[in-house]
């Protein structure tokens, strides 16, 4: 029987080999030395204690050769009592930080608990700056180390220091605690069985991404979904959605009344989708470019042999906004000028400030990254989470352990979560390549990212780019995401919006406490900073999907009957109903 699913990945050319290995006898020794690695990183969590000894010498080192910043910190030090013995000179949380919220911590004993870790807090805080000298790369692990440190003896972690808990178990005669011991069982039984913590309240195809629509094209890479049309009339530019492979595309497709697709395709839109498929050890040796030349490019055939000639609203979330960055860039300096506009969700394409991701991605992280990979033939999901986790352990891991096994509740079931918990895997060579290739060298942003044979340029797009951020993005930060300005100096219109790197995309219309900041720089128009750009630009309530459909329609011509699901004759039949197979892999 015929593989439906068999590849038709262009494979690259001789010398473009992920990095140069030696010969055939110099294998087996280099094998030996990959498989050792990747057996100890089971020890590490995948950290490299080479990466972490140095960061720690280096700072050790200059700060035992500056006794004036040590006499600078014991004295810092020795303030602290006096601190904490006057209410006065008090400090408080982080806006951010809720684990003080409830009240009983502003009473005796509590308050002066929670002070005094605050206080220590801060402490830590000033003296992981690091003495002049220090790489700064150096000082930001051993900052990032010391914070969680810090947060895992936070007094809001033990149930005989937290007052909440203290409550909730006279209340309940302990009986909190007794719900908290099988909250763990189940998570501990539902980790190694790879079951999901949602408890089936939220079913692909059944409750989550059911917006209607069809399959009308299929690779070993991803699934094409034409989505049916809700209006009598379209616009003739269909829109395609490039998700990131780091997630499942429903991320856009959740519930009905959340579902940015189903929005789009309200506002009179032809939508497309692309939904990758989730890759296991057949796929290692899947490039990076091969998700451009075999995903992005592969679906604007698709499009444009279904809806005729029209040009092609270009959309890319995270991962997939960086790689249709990078298509839209080979497309200009190819002279392609199939796309209409080009709009970017949280996608870095500059990756000098890329936030805390950067401290897990030096040379020595990175190599023994490659082995384990190597080994597996991709990144595991829980490999990637748990790094993500640790970005906002107070939020992610503490906050979570307090309320599920000391207080004994459990979390409302909500469809960004049961989606957050349906991870995807990242083939070895393609995620090898994206981390050393943008994360450790910055090539696409310097011009020496190969796309096919030759090397890209933002600066060739000249189709008006529409690019949103969100303010408390851990993924990919907002001013790094900002940098698109540096790199190219065409029509930019820009949002800032509330929220995190997944709810501030999800921000549907009536969503209460969401807003956005946007401006426009029109084409060679001055440079701003971050900051002058935050301080000129126009503050509005709600969503900002209105404000990007509108700017959509804006670049778009008059209406026209929709275009059919599929153009069999063309080579794109109608293969299966929405969501898809893809979707479904685990």
């Amino acid at each position: 029987m015929n593989d439906p699913f068999a590849s038709k990945i262009v494979p690259l050319k001789s010398g473009a080999a992920l990095a140069p290995r030696q010969t055939a006898s110099a294998l087996k020794p280099l094998s030996i030395d990959r498989v050792i690695h990747a057996a100890g990183a089971r020890l590490t969590g995948s950290l490299s204690p080479i990466s972490l000894a140095l960061a720690y010498l280096d700072f050790a080192w200059h700060l035992a050769n500056s006794p004036g910043r040590q006499i600078q910190l014991a004295g810092r030090a020795l303030e602290l009592p006096g601190r904490l013995a006057d209410p006065q000179q008090w400090i408080s949380p982080s806006p951010r930080d809720r684990r003080f919220d409830d009240a009983a911590w502003k009473s005796f004993p509590f308050n002066v608990i929670a002070q005094s870790f605050l206080l220590t807090e801060d402490w830590w805080r000033e003296a992981t700056k690091g003495p002049a000298g220090v790489a700064k790369s150096h000082a930001d692990v051993v900052a990032f180390a010391a914070r969680q440190i810090l947060d895992m003896y936070s007094p809001s972690n033990y149930p005989w220091l937290n007052p909440e808990v203290l409550r909730a178990t006279a209340e309940q005669g302990g009986s909190n605690l007794v719900k908290g011991i099988r909250n763990f069982a189940e998570d501990i039984a539902s980790a190694a069985t790879g079951g999901k913590s949602d408890d089936g309240h939220f079913v692909v195809g059944e409750n989550v991404a059911i917006t209607p629509g069809k399959i009308v094209f299929r690779n070993e890479l991803f699934e094409l979904i034409q989505y049916e049309p809700a209006t009598a009339t379209v616009h003739p530019e269909p829109v395609l959605i490039v998700p990131a492979w780091i997630m499942k595309y429903y991320i856009l497709d959740l519930s009905p009344e959340n579902s940015l697709i189903r929005y789009l395709v309200s506002q009179g839109f032809t939508a497309f989708c692309i939904s990758w498929r989730n890759p296991d050890a057949r796929m290692r040796d899947v490039a990076f470019d091969d998700y451009r030349r075999n995903g992005v490019m592969a679906a604007l055939d698709a499009i444009r042999a279904i809806c005729g000639t029209a040009r092609v609203h270009a959309c890319g979330y995270c991962l997939g906004g960086t790689i249709l960055a990078i298509a839209a860039a080979a497309m200009a300096r190819d002279r392609d000028n199939h796309l209409a506009t080009v709009t970017l969700l949280a996608a870095q394409t500059d990756f000098s400030e890329p936030g805390e991701l950067q401290l897990f991605t030096d040379e020595s992280q990175l190599a023994l990254l490659d082995d384990v990979m190597w080994r597996q033939g991709y990144l595991d999901s829980t490999q990637m989470a748990g790094a993500f986790q640790l970005l906002r352990s107070n939020d992610l891991i503490w906050s979570r352990v307090v309320k599920s096994y000391l207080l004994g509740e459990r979390e409302r079931p909500s469809d960004l979560m049961a989606w957050n918990t349906d991870a995807t895997r990242m083939p070895y060579r393609m995620h090898s390549e994206y981390l050393h290739q943008m994360f450790l060298h910055n090539d696409l942003a310097e011009g020496r990212y190969i796309a096919g044979d030759e090397p890209v340029t933002l600066r060739d797009i000249h189709v008006p780019i529409f690019g949103v951020s969100t303010e408390t993005d851990h993924v990919a930060p907002w001013r790094s995401v900002y940098k698109i300005h540096l790199l190219n100096s065409g029509d930019i219109t820009f949002v800032l919006t509330s929220g995190g790197h997944n709810a501030g995309i999800v921000s549907e219309p009536g969503h209460p406490g969401r807003y956005f900041r946007t401006a426009r720089r029109y084409c060679e128009g001055g440079y701003l900073s971050p900051d002058e750009w935050t301080a000129r630009a126009d503050k509005q309530d709600g969503s900002w999907w209105p404000a990007w459909t509108n700017w959509l329609k804006g670049h778009s011509g008059a209406d026209i009957s929709p275009p059919p699901l599929g153009a069999p004759e063309l080579g794109y039949p109608v293969l299966e109903n929405a969501p898809g197979t893809y979707v479904r892999e685990h």
